[in-house]
């Protein structure tokens, strides 16, 4: 049982007995009365604030300013930098394919899919709107349907079921995945009868992605980032409560269920599945994405200024000031969170690349990764909502 709880229990059982021992000693019906609303008074005294309750007067304002202007929208203009190089190098395959341009195009494809594990995070506000992120990452790879929507270039893009159709798994695929050496895939996009439509799936998958990045941006640098800082309060429609719940959703959800806990099938009930990594076609490159992951919600957390590498207003500082601490040791909440961060950094440094290989091989240390995360899910999900007055609003099934 935790401490708070049995602090609970305990003060519950001496409040029942002293108030049997007054209703025993006591005879006038008024003077019991006042004894007994003393006691209610004071047992309510020590109960903590009512989650979405302002009353820690923070400046969360700052918080936000901060978050949007040196994170949130320079990480985003740092994506589309990687994101046009790569749109660049799709096109240019997709008029001309062959070896030099399938290269150039892998080699932008993933620099972009590494700087998309920056900003996946953010699925609050416009990102959320447009659900930027099922768009863009859904895996493994839904082969039987790209090629349903290749033959159809009428298909719908925007159902759910076509989210693992697109974005960076399907592109994986596409040229990654088709064929069995370089040659074969550039092949498959110039001798065979379905070529064009192939080229013209790429150019469609890419355009796509282009359009939906180039809203959530404008959105973000327009009218949206001054609602966001403004909305200073804790309740559930606040950028506070928003921010939190779809940070630990992101880590927990995203980043140790999807990269390490159903792949290894720690969340499978032993079930392991080894092709529902992340880049299954470029399985070299998936450790690293993890890690980008990871490292993108540590410097979240800690409020890492995109532009010059400093921290700023952050749930660190923030839990900080609220004076967050474990009362066995005396760390803060703070430090406790980014130790624990530290542990599932140094289990994944453990890993080599390959994830596919490591799960077939070396198992036990993945599923070790997804352990140490689970420590920390519980902090941020429990202690760091509970300590920030915040309600977590999304439902996880896995017991936490």
């Amino acid at each position: 049982m935790e401490q708070s709880a049995l602090h609970e229990v305990l003060c519950f059982c001496l409040l029942k007995d002293l108030f049997n021992m007054l209703r025993q000693l006591v005879k006038n019906t008024t003077y019991f009365c006042v004894m007994l609303a003393i006691i209610w008074a004071c047992g309510n005294g020590g109960e903590e604030p009512t989650p979405g309750t302002d009353t820690d007067n923070m400046d969360r304002k700052a918080m936000l300013t901060h978050m949007a202007d040196n994170i949130i929208i320079p990480s985003y203009d740092n994506f589309r930098v990687k994101f046009d190089v790569m749109k660049s190098a799709s096109d240019a395959f997709a008029a001309t394919p062959n070896q030099t341009t399938l290269t150039a195009f892998r080699k932008a494809w993933e620099e972009a899919y590494i700087e998309w594990q920056k900003v996946e995070l953010f699925d609050i506000g416009p990102g959320e709107v447009h659900t930027m992120r099922y768009y863009f990452n859904i895996y493994p790879a839904d082969v039987q349907g790209i090629a349903t929507n290749i033959a159809n270039p009428a298909s719908d893009l925007e159902l759910p079921t076509s989210f693992a159709r697109q974005g960076f798994p399907a592109l994986d695929y596409l040229i990654n995945g088709v064929g069995a050496t370089d040659a074969e895939i550039v092949d498959y996009y110039t001798t065979t009868p379905e070529a064009a439509a192939r080229r013209a799936y790429i150019k469609r998958v890419t355009d796509r992605m282009n359009s939906l990045l180039t809203m959530v941006i404008n959105e973000w640098k327009g009218s949206y980032r001054d609602s966001f800082i403004s909305k200073t309060g804790l309740d559930i429609s606040s950028s506070t409560s928003n921010l939190v719940n779809s940070y630990v959703m992101h880590f927990e959800r995203y980043v140790r269920s999807g990269k390490f806990g159903i792949p290894s099938g720690a969340m499978l009930n032993g079930v392991v599945a080894p092709e529902k990594v992340e880049a299954f076609y470029k399985k070299d490159l998936s450790l690293t994405l993890a890690k980008t992951a990871h490292q993108a919600v540590v410097d979240f957390f800690n409020g890492k200024n995109v532009k010059t590498g400093e921290t700023g207003p952050s749930f660190s500082s923030y839990l900080t000031a609220l004076g967050a601490k474990d009362s066995s040791t005396g760390k803060t909440l703070a430090e406790l969170i980014n130790a624990q961060f530290a542990a599932s950094k140094a289990k994944m440094d453990a890993l080599q690349p390959n994830l596919y290989n490591e799960i077939k091989t070396n198992n036990q240390a993945v599923k070790d990764v997804y352990t140490e995360m689970q420590k920390a899910v519980r902090m941020l999900k429990v202690d760091m909502a509970s300590a920030m007055s915040i309600t977590i609003t999304y439902v996880d099934n896995d017991g936490d």
